[in-house]
């Protein structure tokens, strides 16, 4: 039995600017019709990794090892002008910020119909008419009198829908939304991962969703990348890393946050930050999180602890659960 290949396989990625390395040989796969979430703290290199697989890195950041392929193509040797046409039609990316992503003196019709336009060839009153479609697939109330609305006129949570419709309006292989639920209030980040889901589904996309939040990430995620200081310390399908946390760093992250207990209720008790602060992207020796480990080793300091898989499509870079991991399983005969 043959394994599809991936949509999208980004392999030893590493991306440096002339202060430091803020991610060091980063990789991962998203499988057609896959949701995977990358989690981590605020600095881990989420957001510059997504900027690298659109090509849109900030000028001083250069891509210097690795490998980004979508369906065995390499978007790295694209020509400029053929990666504008991959952008929107293949792969297309929801920012963080709504309200600075859009163009405050255009309409947000106007600016989704420029999508249309410009990948699909449309005449400006198919485009407009499509625009409200789109307005209307997102959910966004009467759509005909919205569609020549300025950004400022709406709340966060529309502004994020806009961008949405923006997003999916040629149908994209590959959806990228890099923290698509910043600054919402939690009734509407449920609404907008919902949809976001329900869009995936109808429209058979796949989904690379960015968040520090391991809160949402059981719910909406097939597979969960947990990512430290530019370097990936753990790869698991969801359930298994919400239910079975083999890194440190990812045990930190879910006691940091709020968790619901079987009654529905938020479990008392104070939440317990992780000490410290992420590594700088200057580097240093050894493991990146030994610094704020509870169960670093001397060993730990050295060098950087490799990527093991401890079972079938379990990764953990962290020698100390690594060794008692694979403990368990030879214990159990597996």
């Amino acid at each position: 039995m043959t394994t599809a290949a991936p949509l999208l396989d980004v392999a030893d990625l590493t991306i440096a600017f002339p202060t430091g390395t803020p991610v060091i040989d980063f990789g991962f796969t998203v499988a057609e019709g896959e949701t995977l979430a990358v989690v981590g703290e605020s600095g881990s290199g989420k957001s510059l990794t997504a900027l690298a697989v659109m090509r849109l890195l900030p000028p001083a950041a250069k891509i210097v090892a690795g490998a980004i392929r979508l369906k065995g193509r390499d978007l790295r040797a694209l020509p400029e002008p053929e990666m504008r046409r991959v952008r929107g039609r293949e792969i297309a990316m929801i920012f963080q910020e709504p309200m600075t992503s859009l163009n405050p003196v255009l309409t947000v019709g106007r600016q989704i119909a420029e999508v249309l336009r410009l990948h699909e060839g449309m005449s400006a009153p198919a485009a407009r008419a499509r625009t409200i479609e789109l307005l209307d697939l997102v959910r966004v109330a009467d759509p005909h009198r919205r569609v020549d609305d300025f950004p400022h006129r709406l709340s966060g949570g529309m502004r994020q829908r806009v961008m949405i419709a923006m997003a999916v309006a040629c149908r994209p292989r590959l959806l990228i939304a890099d923290e698509p639920t910043t600054a919402l209030d939690v009734t509407i980040q449920a609404q907008v991962l919902d949809l976001l889901d329900r869009l995936r589904r109808d429209l058979g996309m796949a989904l690379l969703l960015i968040t520090h939040d391991l809160g949402i990430v059981g719910q909406w995620a097939d597979r969960v990348v947990v990512m430290y200081a530019g370097r990936r310390v753990e790869q698991a399908d969801a359930t298994r890393v919400l239910d079975d946390p083999l890194h440190p760093y990812t045990r930190g992250l879910l006691a940091a946050s709020p968790r619901l207990d079987a009654s529905l209720h938020y479990s008392a008790g104070p939440l317990r930050e992780i000490p410290g602060s992420i590594a700088s992207a200057r580097g240093q020796p050894g493991c990146p999180f030994a610094p704020r480990c509870p169960l670093a080793q001397p060993s730990c300091r050295i060098r950087p602890p490799p990527l093991a898989a401890v079972r079938p499509g379990r990764l953990v870079a962290c020698p100390v659960t690594t060794a008692s991991e694979l403990a368990d399983v030879a214990a159990v005969g597996l």
